[in-house]
């Protein structure tokens, strides 16, 4: 697939999403993919390769480090006590940027289906991005990060994920 004018391009190598627009890197900010490396299939807990778009932006209104469970709001804000109450909880916060694949058997349709896996450029705790790979599968932001990229994309926007 052919690269559009403007993408979002996510290098696990790296642990870093740039954004794109006209062939020209306009931001790059850091991120954490998963822990298990790249993948396609349901159940892996892997960030799943190649082309994707936004399917939905979730949380538009949102504070900072809002707590979302199934994409909606608890009503909650991180905190390290809330983190405390909670030890095993995927913390989902802020923003969701909810991706869908777009190639057909490698990350759409089937078992390998990334809108049905769930995978999200989301809001974490801040001190979780620091360049080391720890997701479920999803692509990990800081709060502020996430919040800013969220006002320069549109659903549709295409999203590259590499290794």
């Amino acid at each position: 697939m052919k690269p559009a004018a403007n993408y979002l391009d996510i290098s696990l190598a790296r642990q870093e999403l740039s954004l794109i627009e006209s062939g020209v890197i306009k931001r790059v900010f850091p991120v954490s993919t998963a822990k298990n490396g790249a993948g396609q299939r349901k159940g892996s807990f892997c960030t799943p390769l190649g082309w994707h778009c936004i399917r939905a932006k979730i949380g538009a209104a949102a504070p900072l480090a809002a707590v979302f469970v199934g994409r909606r709001p608890t009503g909650e804000i991180y905190s390290p006590d809330l983190a405390a109450q909670h030890p095993q909880r995927d913390w989902i916060l802020t923003r969701i940027l909810w991706l869908s694949g777009l190639e057909p058997g490698k990350n759409r349709y089937g078992a390998v289906d990334s809108g049905s896996r769930y995978i999200y450029i989301h809001g974490s705790p801040d001190h979780l991005i620091d360049g080391v790979p720890d997701s479920h599968g999803c692509v990990r932001m800081h709060n502020a990060d996430v919040t800013a990229l969220f006002e320069l994309v549109s659903p549709g926007c295409r999203v590259y994920i590499h290794e």
